[in-house]
């Protein structure tokens, strides 16, 4: 749903789960990149958003065991959590605004 003039790039870790990426790049027309091994920090903020996500959801946790209404709301304590280099403010907010001012030009 995000509009096509605010789709550069996806960047993925190398894990199975991304088996179908070049999907994005055929469907969605979105370069698709890969980390190099054993480098998941050049994915900027994986390490931080996966140690946040663990808050939630420990590494032992089935994912297939959680339903959908469960992870969405995992997702939005995540995206609704202040966070310091955004001068307190959520990752929701930064975002709907980086989204109205791209969106005006």
């Amino acid at each position: 749903a995000l509009p096509e003039p605010l789709r550069a790039s996806v960047t993925f870790d190398n894990g199975g789960e991304f088996a179908r990426h070049h999907r994005l790049a055929e469907e969605l027309s979105l370069p698709t990149y890969f980390c190099d091994p054993h480098r998941p920090w050049q994915k900027g903020g994986i390490e931080n958003a996966i140690g946040r996500m663990r808050r939630y959801l420990p590494s032992t946790t089935d994912l297939q065991a959680i339903p959908t209404d469960g992870v969405e709301t995992v997702m939005r304590q995540y995206n609704e959590s202040p966070r310091k280099i955004l001068g307190y403010r959520t990752p929701a907010e930064v975002f709907k605004d980086f989204i109205s001012v791209a969106l005006q030009t």
